[in-house]
């Protein structure tokens, strides 16, 4: 078995010292956030959501509750803080909308839920809404 030498091009010879990694693409193909990425927990009395929203403001994130069914939803604002004298040459960072829904086993009491938001990181406490007593019994005729 001969080895071969890897064949190189001309366009990636002129490229290798001049921009070091700009070509260079995202493992997963897509440089925008597919979803928000969260651990989901389960307590007798509640459901614990931690959420990564990174460079979110507190303000632009909203929680809706819909039975078993939760949405979040965020908001990634630009922070642009060249001048004049300053070109961007590259920007990586995601900004728009990102959300996420997901259903749990049982509906959530919204009354009683709470949501905290620190270091780029949603907290959702959310209590299992109590059934009241025992099934409903039927009457059979």
């Amino acid at each position: 078995m001969s080895m071969l030498p890897a064949r190189h091009s001309l366009f990636d010879e002129f490229f290798r010292d001049f921009t070091p990694g700009f070509f260079i693409k995202p493992l997963h193909g897509n440089a925008l956030p597919s979803q928000i990425r969260m651990d989901v927990k389960e307590t007798e009395q509640a459901y614990l959501v931690d959420a990564e929203l990174p460079g979110v403001g507190k303000e632009d994130i909203h929680v809706e509750i819909d039975g078993p069914l939760v949405t979040i939803k965020a908001e990634v604002k630009q922070f642009d803080e060249a001048n004049q004298d300053q070109q961007k040459l590259r920007s990586e960072r995601y900004y728009g909308m990102v959300s996420r829904s997901f259903q749990l086993p049982q509906d959530i009491d919204r009354d009683d839920a709470s949501a905290k938001y620190e270091n780029g990181v949603l907290c959702l406490t959310l209590p299992k809404k109590r059934n009241s007593g025992a099934g409903q019994r039927l009457r059979i005729e």
